[in-house]
């Protein structure tokens, strides 16, 4: 029990010390090569924090249990949103780009219709997966060019400022020349160094707290169903909620939300898409029915709080967070009564 209870406190320290190492290193390479934070919250943190999803539905396909994939990746999404994105924005509201209500929640939408549309049948084939993994990738090149595209419009006002400072700064580049090269370097070195180690840190803890809450919850005589779609599922989904609340604090807004529909994006297509090429899957007529219905309700109202804020005040608010809190409240209070039953 002292050793379940040690590893949840020395998890939880080293998962808030990792966060911050993490998002450092990320913002470090996203200002030293030009690159929209938008799309480094997308890219890097959305599918580097999926990492645990990624793990535990290929090897639940392996070893023969595929529809467990599934169950992963879709209640990692509604976490993700009602959980994640919702105590972010309680704590720092994000600001909402243009970009992003025209371009990557219709996309996200599109992708959790499609997923809904493999599953009418109740099965996912592997040529269902082969085409959740060729939109992946079709994807992902769209979100690559339109984000630095749109990035480098978004912040044209920035890049003239920049220019200015670089003219003004340029007799003294051309004189510590050879510095500035020894500069570059190094940190680009630190950045990749502490993203990676952020990240390595990030699953580890996680890891580390998921085990010992399971230990607690078990002497504590809770059944294994009610830890596996409570604390597990929470625990897979520390990287995301910890990542976006330390990017949503140092301002960071276009990462933190970045990161949640990267993840969203990522889970949907590359986890489901993999666990399925390696053995289709029979799902359960209650994912359909309740967790398929949930993900696709709580997109059209993260999609619906996005537009409105957007229209309004440009900011996702502290009001939308505890619509997306209160949601997961109530899908959690759903899946217990459905197991009670």
């Amino acid at each position: 029990m002292w050793l379940a209870a040690l590893a949840i406190l020395i998890g939880l320290a080293i998962l808030v010390w990792s966060a911050d190492v993490f998002i450092d290193g990320a913002t470090a390479l996203a200002k030293k090569f030009s690159v929209p934070s938008f799309l480094i919250g997308v890219l890097i943190l959305g599918i580097g924090t999926s990492a645990p999803e990624m793990v535990v539905s290929v090897l639940a396909a392996i070893e023969g249990s595929p529809e467990l994939a599934l169950g992963n990746a879709y209640g990692s999404n509604i976490i993700n949103i009602a959980l994640v994105l919702g105590a972010t924005v309680l704590i720092s509201p994000i600001i909402i780009r243009r970009g992003i209500v025209k371009r990557d929640l219709p996309l996200l939408l599109l992708i959790t219709v499609i997923a809904a549309w493999q599953l009418r049948d109740g099965t996912l084939s592997q040529a269902d997966g082969i085409v959740l993994l060729i939109l992946l990738v079709a994807v992902l090149g769209l979100q690559i060019i339109m984000s630095i595209r749109e990035g480098y419009h978004e912040h044209e006002d920035d890049m003239v400022v920049a220019n200015a400072d670089s003219e003004h700064s340029n007799n003294l580049e051309h004189l510590n020349n050879s510095e500035s090269l020894e500069k570059l370097e190094p940190s680009v070195t630190r950045g990749l160094v502490s993203l990676i180690i952020g990240m390595l840190m990030l699953v580890a803890s996680s890891r580390a707290i998921v085990w010992g809450a399971v230990e607690l919850a078990t002497l504590w005589g809770l059944s294994e169903l009610i830890i596996g779609l409570t604390i597990v599922a929470v625990g897979t989904s520390l990287p995301e909620l910890v990542s976006s609340l330390s990017a949503a604090r140092k301002g960071e807004h276009d990462m933190a939300l970045g990161n949640i529909i990267g993840s969203n994006i990522f889970n949907t297509l590359a986890v489901v898409g993999l666990a399925t090429v390696i053995a289709p899957i029979a799902a359960d007529p209650v994912i359909l029915s309740r967790d398929v219905m949930a993900m696709g309700v709580l997109t059209i109202l993260l999609v619906t709080l996005c537009v409105f804020a957007f229209k309004t005040k440009r900011q996702f608010g502290r009001t939308s967070g505890a619509t997306l809190v209160l949601f997961f409240m109530g899908y959690t209070a759903w899946l217990i009564q459905s197991v009670s039953m």
